[in-house]
């Protein structure tokens, strides 16, 4: 039984990975918390994975302050949240014709807004 879940958490743990990379680029797909989610799924399954996971020299600072609790970088805030609302009111204003998706999709990045800018922020020191 224990084989089957840790197959089980690598499988949930990968595919968590996959989306948060997919969602560096498609800004609709929260990145941080499934690099979080994926974390978990490992630190649970497989130390290897894990610390491949928390050493990379791309994810692993954002996963590492954000479980410190010193919170997400500004550049990231500001990157994330001008992303998610171009790519949401392009495809409000001119792919989606249904009103009722177009709210949809409004709240959904207003309650993403509202997420990322709730958290954190992580202040680095300029030299």
């Amino acid at each position: 039984m224990k084989s089957i879940k840790r197959v089980f958490l690598i499988i949930v743990g990968s595919l968590s990975l996959g989306l948060g990379i997919i969602g560096i680029v498609l800004p609709l797909i929260p990145t941080t918390p499934l690099l979080i989610l994926a974390a978990a799924c490992y630190i649970r399954s497989s130390d290897r994975l894990y610390h491949w996971l928390i050493t990379n020299k791309h994810f692993g600072p954002y996963i590492l302050n954000y479980r410190e609790g010193k919170g997400i970088p500004l550049k990231a805030k500001v990157i994330g949240v001008t992303l998610l609302w171009i790519s949401m009111l392009y495809t409000i204003i001119f792919v989606v014709p249904i009103i009722f998706v177009k709210i949809l999709l409004f709240l959904t990045a207003s309650y993403f807004t509202w997420f990322i800018l709730k958290q954190k922020t992580l202040h680095t020191k300029v030299m």
